[in-house]
């Protein structure tokens, strides 16, 4: 694999790391402790193309390659990780599948205006008694005449709070299990739909989560994406790569706590001498500098599969699965850097430390990632 970065490349990463730097981490802190959604911010994110980086300029994206994606959402989660996910989601979870499965009218209607930023999406998968095992979802959706009617709730919906659309998946078929899964754009201001009060988190709490019901509510048939049964298949292509984005999200938070305990090795003075010339805080910051190194990696190579078309699922994986557990090591690492103090939230080290652990949870758990990775690697 070639990690040399292009010229547009480099200048994504720059960009966004700008951005980053004068945007989101001057006030990623206030934005956490009042669980504010960083509306202002996001609205920029739209207008530098950051909603829709890999979608065809022709569907209103920025016509990039995945290789930018990663390096966007690693800038701007270093920034705020709360607002990386909510890039994240728009762009892995909601254009992609649109872009992906959707027919050129459904495109009109359900992508261009979430590339433009005039719009929203989210992705519904999760129900209180459905995580990881989609096929026991519960909500349903009745086929009448030309048109279905959905019914059931999903959780821990991001973006949801805010979100114009959502892809919702639903049974239509439950006999064939998760072969009976359909999968449906439903506007969030149609009759029938509701959402819970937001979610109160322990991290990305400026990220805005909640429950999502439908009540009898009518979605026409030309608004499934896919073919009835279809649901399934759309998911798992959407979560593959969801799972570039959360990697690279996992990646910019470790960043961050890298960084400021770097510096803060170097400003704080013990027995008389800064405590980075301790060869004990001197093992901690290589430790966190090659874990961050090897999963930007990781991410870098599913991120350029994913951009030759070829398969790239267990890499994904991998790279989620590591990137997300590197990420609390590195920051319970930086707390420990930062002693008491990092047990305040006079630093943003905490809050590093507790944006990092949804990712080991979140579009697939580190657990749901083994078995991708190991069915990958024992399969004839």
């Amino acid at each position: 694999m070639n990690v040399d970065l292009t010229e547009e490349q480099r200048q994504v990463r720059d960009l966004c790391r700008k951005f980053a730097d004068e945007e989101l981490k001057p006030h990623a802190r206030k934005w956490d402790q009042e669980h504010r959604f960083p509306a202002e911010a996001v609205r920029k994110l739209a207008e530098m193309g950051l909603l829709a980086v890999a979608v065809p300029a022709e569907w209103g994206g920025a016509g990039m390659d995945n290789m930018c994606y990663a390096l966007a959402m690693e800038e701007i989660s270093r920034g705020c990780a709360s607002t990386g996910v909510t890039m994240s989601v728009n762009n892995s979870l909601y254009c992609d599948p649109v872009m992906k499965f959707g027919t050129p009218e459904q495109k009109r209607k359900w992508l261009k205006p979430f590339t433009a930023g005039e719009k929203l999406g989210a992705f519904a998968l999760t129900e209180p008694m459905s995580g990881s095992d989609a096929a026991e979802m519960r909500t349903v959706a009745v086929k009448q005449g030309d048109a279905y009617v959905l019914n059931g709730a999903k959780n821990f919906i991001t973006n949801g709070p805010q979100a114009d659309a959502i892809l919702v998946f639903a049974m239509t078929d439950r006999p064939k299990g998760h072969k009976g899964i359909s999968a449906f754009l439903v506007p969030t201001d149609a009759k029938g739909f509701s959402r819970g009060k937001p979610d109160e988190k322990v991290g990305i709490r400026a990220s805005g989560t909640c429950s999502v019901f439908f009540e009898d509510l009518v979605v026409p048939a030309a608004d499934r994406l896919g073919g009835e049964g279809d649901g399934f298949k759309v998911a798992m292509a959407t979560l593959d790569g969801g799972r570039i984005g959360i990697a690279a999200q996992a990646l910019g938070i470790a960043r961050a706590a890298l960084e400021e305990a770097r510096a803060y090795a170097k400003d704080r003075k013990a027995f008389g001498q800064p405590i980075a010339n301790f060869q004990a805080i001197q093992f901690m910051l290589a430790d966190m500098a090659t874990e961050v190194d090897a999963a930007r990696l990781l991410i870098w190579r599913a991120a350029a599969m994913k951009d030759k078309g070829v398969r790239f699922s267990a890499e994904a994986a991998m790279a989620k699965l590591y990137a997300s557990e590197m990420a609390e090591r590195v920051t319970s690492r930086a707390i420990q850097i930062h002693g008491g103090y990092g047990y305040t939230t006079e630093y943003d080290a905490e809050r590093h430390w507790r944006d990092s652990r949804i990712t080991e949870i979140y579009e697939g758990t580190s657990e749901i990632q083994r078995v991708v990775i190991a069915a990958n690697i024992l399969k004839d």
